[in-house]
């Protein structure tokens, strides 16, 4: 009942008995007349023009210059540094933001003039705002983020601490975000729009960071809490221990979920001025991939510091020569023009010795027989980190930071390394998403192991397992605890997905953090990282280890046929339109159908017949025949180099499809 009204609710998707609603109701004249005693509208009028509680007028005496109204507002309970709360002010509700070092209990000052009239004025030359009004959507809880549409942009903010569902808010969005350019995306990122709505998504916060976001199926914030195979990741976070801005920077990386990892989105120079805004990265992101390389070697001569850097190493002693030389090197001077001298040997470096200093160097790090790599189980043409890399070599933390270095200065100078990395290690550079399933391009079978613990159920306490896991390091085994005090917590159904969580982010950093730690910072020691947020994963190995010279006979003549097309094999009329369609593919295009199917861009110098899968075993590219009705977008398994191709009735249905499946790889999820 709602005064002498009886008024029917219609209980919305998702709710609970016992759950607080709120609804709003459109009121008569008579209504309201009753509601107030027949007294009309007066008093309500006067409860909504009556100022927060929170908020004292400043008197006129004490008015800086220019203003004509000014107030104290106490910052509410719950609310920390940058987070927004609403107060009302002269009968509107205002959006105001904590500011750094701001706390509860604390009073700020608010002048409303400036807010109404649609513009905020920020310190220290932050952007010129634009005000929109917005109303919490359903389900929002105060604290949580949602996202918004302003000016065509989806942009992600966070609901006011004192806000809830159906009230009326305000947001100040910097104007530059949401007049983005018009400029017509590639292909491959019009796909990704276009299938993204699932998955995890790049978007931007109001105060124009970069933040990872992933949205439900009605295209609301997924505010997924406990861990869950299929939704839930992580992203790689880097803090900075000291802010020594030339010299050696220390700090840590560790897994977070992904709205604690935000990224800068303008890229500045050493003297502090704007490279990059984010209308230009968040227009560059859209472009096609050589057109990214090209903006992002522009950015990177912006960047360079005048001046030039003798680098003087032996031949025979290239690597520890290399690494005294790079390591004394000022993050300025890593940013200058590098002169590669062989000591001994005559010749004038005009690129030809750095490019070949680069390709050694690497090669030369990235050797498994030195101890700081070892080939991946699920393919031996990627290497990831050797866990026992401490144990082999004393000075593997400085290798990793030096090995990092190298690999942001050759893309910074535009050469290449010799070695490709595991997918999720690509990942870790960029800061993009991890979830369960990267985990197979680690260890297949250990992966396998998880998901069959996962679908025991309550009979997973049968196993005995508590949240400990056993290594083994040149033969001697250990056991490690996944969580503090690990070995006297027994597994259950009841924390069966914290002991898988904790299994995935021991597996995708716990073993090897210290090592990570130090190739990252060593990567950033060179480029911000701001300026990799236009690349995935895929591009960066491309952009790393470049193009392999593909040749299409030798890829046909050592490939397998399964399934269907096992009788009939490259003759069968499917097989025959998909070399067709491969064989259109540009370089790029080429290689991401390699990343797809092998886990990598990389061929082995001997060719397609050397490809090998899990555990070292030849496993040639393989085309497997599946009907339409198990699947409908080819899927791979990157363990055994196979792709199923399901048996499409016309080429032009094959092309999309795969396409679709090959550029939805680097976005971290399958098409279903």
């Amino acid at each position: 009942a709602v005064g002498d009204r009886i008024v029917r609710v219609r209980c919305p998707d998702g709710a609970r008995p016992g759950r607080s609603l709120q609804i709003t109701i459109k009121l008569d004249s008579n209504d309201i007349n009753q509601s107030n005693g027949g007294m009309g509208s007066s008093h309500g009028s006067e409860e909504m023009l009556k100022d927060s509680e929170n908020v004292t007028r400043i008197p006129d005496k004490d008015l800086a210059p220019g203003e004509t109204s000014a107030f104290s507002v106490e910052i509410p309970k719950g609310v920390g540094e940058e987070q927004d709360f609403s107060v009302r002010i002269d009968g509107e509700t205002i959006n105001v933001k904590c500011p750094k070092g701001g706390k509860a209990g604390m009073s700020i000052r608010v002048n409303p003039s400036t807010l109404k009239s649609g513009k905020s004025i920020y310190p220290n030359n932050q952007p010129e705002t634009q005000r929109f009004e917005v109303i919490v959507p359903f389900g929002v809880e105060p604290g949580k983020p949602f996202t918004l549409l302003a000016g065509g942009v989806r942009v992600l903010v966070t609901c006011p601490r004192n806000a809830v569902c159906g009230q009326r808010i305000q947001f100040d969005l910097p104007i530059e975000l949401v007049n983005q350019s018009n400029e017509p995306k590639s292909e491959v990122a019009q796909i990704k729009l276009s299938y993204d709505k699932d998955g995890w998504t790049r978007t931007v916060r109001a105060d124009l960071k970069f933040q990872w976001a992933r949205f439900d199926e009605r295209g609301n914030v997924d505010q997924q809490s406990r861990f869950d195979t299929d939704r839930s990741a992580y992203v790689l976070k880097l803090d900075y221990l000291n802010d020594n801005r030339t010299g050696m920077r220390q700090g840590h990386v560790s897994l977070v979920t992904p709205e604690n990892g935000v990224v800068d989105s303008n890229i500045t120079s050493v003297d502090g001025r704007v490279l990059a805004s984010y209308s230009d990265i968040a227009s560059a992101q859209t472009k096609e991939y050589n057109d990214k390389v090209n903006w992002f070697r522009g950015k990177c001569k912006e960047l360079a510091i005048e001046g030039g850097m003798r680098i003087e190493v032996r031949r025979d002693y290239i690597r520890i020569d290399s690494i005294r030389a790079i390591m004394s090197l000022s993050r300025n001077q890593l940013r200058q023009r590098w002169q590669i001298v062989y000591k001994g040997e005559a010749g004038l470096d005009a690129g030809g010795l750095t490019r070949d200093w680069f390709l050694q160097v690497t090669k030369a790090m990235f050797d498994p027989d030195m101890g700081l790599w070892q080939t991946s189980e699920t393919n031996q043409m990627c290497l990831q980190i050797n866990p026992a890399s401490g144990i082999i070599d004393d000075d593997h933390l400085l290798c990793f930071r030096f090995l990092g270095r190298i690999m942001g200065k050759a893309m910074f100078a535009g050469e290449l390394v010799k070695g490709h990395m595991v997918n999720h290690l690509y990942k870790h550079l960029l800061g993009w998403p991890v979830m369960f399933n990267d985990l197979k391009d680690i260890d297949d079978e250990y992966y396998n192991n998880l998901k069959k613990t996962i679908n025991m159920g309550a009979d997973v306490e049968h196993i005995c397992a508590d949240f400990t896991t056993a290594e083994e390091f040149l033969g001697t085994k250990q056991t490690v605890e996944l969580v503090k005090n690990g070995a006297e917590i027994d597994v259950t159904e009841d924390n069966l997905p914290e002991y898988i969580e904790a299994c995935l982010k021991y597996r995708l950093l716990g073993r090897y953090q210290a090592q990570l730690s130090a190739l990252i910072l060593g990567f950033y020691d060179v480029l911000p990282e701001p300026l990799l947020t236009i690349f995935d994963f895929q591009e960066l190995e491309m952009l790393m280890c470049g193009f392999e010279t593909i040749e299409m006979d030798d890829w046909m003549e050592n490939t397998v046929y399964t399934g269907q097309y096992r009788e009939k094999g490259s003759n069968h009329e499917v097989c025959v339109w998909f070399w067709e369609v491969v064989s259109e593919y540009d370089e790029e295009m080429k290689a991401r159908l390699l990343q797809f199917v092998t886990g990598t861009s990389g061929v082995p110098s001997t060719g397609f017949g050397s490809l090998q899968g899990y555990g070292g075993a030849i496993k040639k590219f393989t085309i497997m025949g599946v009907g339409l009705d198990s699947c409908v977008y080819p899927k791979s398994h990157t363990c055994f180099n196979r792709i199923d191709l399901p048996v499409y009735g016309t080429k032009d249905e094959l092309e999309e499809k795969l396409k679709i499946a090959v550029t939805m790889c680097s976005t971290g999820f399958e098409i279903e």
